[in-house]
């Protein structure tokens, strides 16, 4: 029997559990993670991943989930312990939806991958396709890249780097020319709509059920393609590389601050993901054991993705003569360049090829659904007389992210993405985790928090908690803001800079986002003020109304 019977329960405490993992493990463990991992030096940025996860995501992770299922609210209406800060749970709903308009968008990249996967030969394995240019390495011939590059002035490509850029994409070489929707991605884009639509449309009682299939599956896969990756020629290469740091980067703010970003996006801390999916939790549900599994389980994924795919990156330096950081451009394309190539060295390559990007949507679907739960949930806690309408709701909130997705599947839609990953998958869930922080341990009180804790979890919490939240957590997120101004630099794709106007739009995007916390901060003030001069004006009329009854009035005999 659900104990909110209004909102509803989940039927079973695994259907959370795999839920949350479904979230928090996803495309950023296995699409992301890798190239900022690539991009920042390997090892120099997994020891700065590990220690973030231990001092500011965990801790984060716990508090956020703890907060939802101690409300059974939304992220916009779970804020009577602080209610200044209601715009901390807008500004979640916010990022939820731009971040989901994106994410689909990978989820169509995945999909174009999979249809293009039913065919006797993969399509990314050879170079005499015609959108393979004079740089791909069969047309070429030459195995060493230094000798190619010295004759020709060229770099040399993969057949994979190829397929990705100039058939997948149609990339242009810029975000200055930007070129109209590609009418492939456009249908896969909606397919991914439609197909999040169905799956949300019977609840968080459903979804429970899917994410049994969608958070075990993935992990099949990636283990077959591990056990291929370390034994291919030079995978050793790329093991090292993304093992062993160079400790000289870990100097560099950049990298830090990525592992940072990274830990939030992959986490999902601060989006409101959290607080949606643990509302639906029974009152005394252990939620710190689940915190624990769930961060444990997110680390290790990410850890493990990695192995898998530097050891094909190793193999991939050993086949075209360059070393492991020279193979592919760095960025949120990388996988759909190295994953490819992973499965074609399986036989029979068409087969775990389908296997893998089938994998691939699943293991997004599950972020997806979540964050898309959020806003929904978000607008249903908010507007509770549409509830007999969710599934109009659905369909309206579906339709409008499709069409607002639509430029991302054209030429330069690829540049926009990175874009709105770095801004709005970034520095913006830092924001908002921070004034989370502050509302709640600060204002609201962590001693506070420790008692309702211990109600809900039978027992009061280890002093771990407090250190964290007032110490190392919070400083360490200033500490990320302070160097993220001074080690500031223009976005960048491979080697493509951004133009000023396009990172312009990048920070419109991100304090679009986190500027709901100020404004609704005066709202409330501005609110609580009229509410104080209209009572204290209706106190003084009401006292001076009863001074003047109450004065004894002079007799006419006077």
């Amino acid at each position: 029997v659900d104990e909110n019977e209004e909102r509803g329960n989940w039927t079973g405490r695994f259907d959370f559990l795999l839920s949350m993992l479904g979230y928090a493990v996803g495309l950023g463990n296995v699409w992301r993670f890798p190239y900022l991992c690539y991009r920042n030096g390997g090892g120099a940025f997994l020891l700065p991943f590990i220690i973030m996860m231990a001092i500011v995501g965990i801790p984060l992770f716990f508090l956020e989930a703890s907060l939802g299922q101690f409300t059974s609210s939304g992220p916009m209406t779970c804020w009577q312990c602080a209610p200044l800060f209601k715009g901390v749970g807008v500004a979640m709903v916010i990022v939820s939806a731009l971040t989901s308009i994106y994410y689909n968008m990978i989820l169509a990249w995945a999909q174009f991958y999979l249809f293009a996967s039913f065919t006797s030969e993969l399509p990314w394995t050879s170079c005499v396709q015609k959108w393979n240019t004079e740089e791909d390495d069969e047309i070429t011939g030459i195995w060493n890249s230094s000798l190619f590059t010295e004759v020709t002035g060229r770099k040399r490509t993969s057949p994979s780097e190829e397929y990705w850029n100039n058939r997948a994409l149609g990339m242009s070489d810029g975000i200055e020319n930007y070129g109209l929707p590609r009418w492939e991605l456009v249908l896969n884009l909606m397919l991914a709509w439609i197909i999040c639509f169905f799956c949300l449309i019977k609840g968080i009682k459903s979804t429970g059920k899917v994410v049994y299939f969608t958070a075990i599956f993935p992990y099949v896969v990636l283990l077959i393609l591990f056990f291929r990756g370390v034994t291919l020629e030079n995978a050793s290469e790329g093991i090292y590389y993304f093992i062993v740091p160079e400790f000289e980067r870990l100097l560099d703010a950049r990298v830090w601050k990525d592992a940072a970003n990274q830990i939030f996006f992959s986490m999902s801390i601060a989006g409101g993901g959290l607080i949606t999916l643990s509302s639906y939790n029974r009152f005394h549900n252990n939620i710190l054991r689940d915190t624990l599994i769930v961060s444990l389980g997110d680390t290790l994924t990410c850890i493990f993705a990695g192995f898998v795919i530097f050891s094909y990156l190793g193999y991939m330096a050993g086949q075209m003569g360059v070393k492991v950081e020279d193979v592919v451009a760095d960025g949120a394309g990388l996988a759909f360049v190295v994953y490819p190539s992973a499965v074609s060295s399986l036989p029979p390559p068409t087969l775990w090829s389908i296997l893998f990007f089938f994998m691939l949507i699943t293991l997004g679907l599950d972020s997806q659904f979540a964050m898309l739960e959020t806003v929904l949930t978000g607008v249903m806690d908010q507007f509770p007389h549409l509830r007999p309408r969710k599934t109009f709701i659905i369909g309206i909130i579906c339709c409008i992210f499709f069409i607002l997705g639509l430029p991302l599947t054209c030429p330069g839609g690829m540049y926009l993405l990175q874009m709105m990953d770095n801004y709005v998958g970034g520095w913006t869930l830092m924001v908002i985790g921070f004034f989370e922080l502050v509302a709640l341990v600060f204002v609201y009180g962590a001693e506070r928090l420790y008692q309702d804790l211990t109600v809900m979890l039978g027992k009061r919490p280890s002093i771990w908690w407090k250190i964290c939240w007032y110490g190392l957590s919070f400083v360490t997120i200033i500490f990320i803001f302070i160097f993220t101004w001074v080690d500031y630099e223009a976005s960048k794709y491979g080697d493509y800079t951004y133009p000023p106007w396009a990172d312009a739009i990048g920070w419109i995007m991100a304090f679009g986002s986190v500027m709901a916390i100020p404004i609704f901060m005066m709202i409330k003030i501005g609110r609580e003020d009229e509410s104080y001069n209209v009572l204290e004006v209706g106190n003084f009329a009401i006292f001076t109304f009863l001074i003047s009854i109450s004065k004894p009035k002079k007799s006419p005999m006077v």
